[in-house]
């Protein structure tokens, strides 16, 4: 009777774990993804959808309709609640069955950190799922409808005011897009806010937005966002949050719409592990990815810290997710064939991406810098290259073009019910 075949379970579909999930698609094992959403998101452009250029299903595909074709694997929804180490089982939240393993690989990402002000949230949501994006784009369109009926001017600039807390990539996006969103939407003659001016404040606590970038790129995104109406602080740290706007640095700002940009906070797995983790819950491995002691659980994208160079970890950015999903099926094709394991993994750093409008973004992949039109053509190239199928390369591509020669965005709507506070 021929031996059952080794049994891998990764959880989390991110970049990093469908990335490994589809680089085992000729292993002789059995193959099980598990993660508490039915779909694959494509994070990076979460914010257009946020601003109503994008819809949800652009960004975003099943995935099993990703892995329909490989016959080794199959998909489980559901939220993991422990994970035994000793009997390598894995346990979900409201079911009965317990998902053995052999060899295990969490990619389960991270959330959005508030540093010790959770309470925050109920006020400046972040952007880390579809739910967050389609409720700031709620947020965001509702602002100009009930600015339309308010007759008080006060009233008026609170609803028009907006603040996004973090200057980073995500920070920097959101506030060029909200910008061309409040261009578009006071320019419309028949409007009675016709011809006001929107407030949009970018706070960032560090001395640079942007702090991957090197000065003088950042400096060029400040002139960008700028340009667009953006008040941009640095070195301005955030000390209250409530349904009024924000206080930095001592000084209220007054906002309708605040989004939450800073920093992030690494999913449970260290938790259910049992093992070290650094100030962002991140598990600590070693250079094959692997939890120490544990040489056949492997953890990777934001839900690990992994040294890289200058005392600094490897980014939690799509590209460096792929690149250890990656390697650790590597790892996995080597063991099952009873091959040398690979050497210590090693991160190529590709680059650093932002938009910060309608023609204009900031790219450094070190050997070539750009800014302006050509950068923001080479960002569009890049975005569009990644996402997962055709369908959606199409549909965003299309979208985009649109955009561009008819300045109209493609999906505002205001559905549902917004979580006032």
């Amino acid at each position: 009777m021929a031996a059952a075949p080794p049994r891998i379970v990764i959880l989390g579909s991110g970049f990093g774990g469908l990335t490994c999930a589809l680089s085992l698609k000729r292993a002789r094992a059995s193959l099980t993804i598990i993660d508490q959403r039915n779909f694959h998101l494509f994070q990076p452009l979460l914010y257009q959808v946020a601003t109503a250029a994008l819809s949800p299903a652009d960004i975003s595909m099943p995935i099993r309709r990703i892995l329909q074709r490989q016959a080794n694997a199959r998909v489980i929804l559901g939220e993991v609640e422990s994970i035994d180490r000793t009997a390598r089982t894995i346990s979900l939240r409201g079911c009965a069955q317990v998902f053995s393993y052999d060899h295990l690989v969490i990619a389960t990402g991270a959330r959005q950190a508030y540093f010790g002000h959770d309470d925050w949230e109920v006020y400046a949501p972040s952007l880390k799922q579809i739910e967050d994006a389609t409720d700031i784009r709620r947020s965001v369109l509702s602002a100009f409808e009930k600015a339309e009926a308010e007759t008080r001017p006060d009233e008026r600039l609170r609803l028009l005011s907006f603040a996004i807390v973090g200057a980073g990539p995500t920070g920097v996006e959101m506030a060029g897009a909200i910008a061309e969103v409040a261009k578009s939407e006071l320019a419309m003659p028949h409007r009675s806010i016709h011809g006001l001016k929107a407030r949009i404040v970018l706070v960032e606590a560090g001395k640079q937005v942007l702090p991957g970038f090197i000065p003088s790129l950042a400096a060029t995104a400040v002139r960008s966002l700028e340009r667009l109406g953006v008040e941009v602080r640095t070195g301005t740290k955030v000390e209250s949050c409530d349904a009024a706007g924000i206080i930095a640095a001592g000084e209220r700002i007054g906002a309708h719409t605040v989004i939450w940009a800073a920093g992030v906070q690494a999913s449970a797995a260290a938790q259910w592990l049992g093992v070290a983790a650094d100030q962002a819950g991140r598990v600590v491995v070693q250079a094959d990815l692997s939890v120490p002691g544990e040489p056949n659980i492997f953890v990777i994208g934001d839900t690990a810290t992994v040294p890289w160079k200058e005392g600094r970890n490897v980014p939690g950015i799509a590209p460096a997710a792929k690149q250890e999903g990656a390697y650790v099926a590597d790892a996995l094709l080597r063991r099952l064939a009873a091959r040398a394991p690979p050497p210590a993994f090693r991160y190529r750093h590709q680059g650093d991406l932002a938009t910060i409008g309608r023609m204009s973004a900031v790219v450094d992949f070190g050997w070539l810098r750009l800014s302006g039109a050509l950068a923001w053509l080479l960002w569009s190239v890049v975005h569009v290259f990644f996402l997962i199928g055709f369908r959606n390369r199409l549909m965003v591509a299309v979208n985009w073009l649109w955009a561009y020669w008819t300045h109209e965005r493609g999906a505002e709507l205001i559905t549902g019910q917004r979580r006032d506070p």
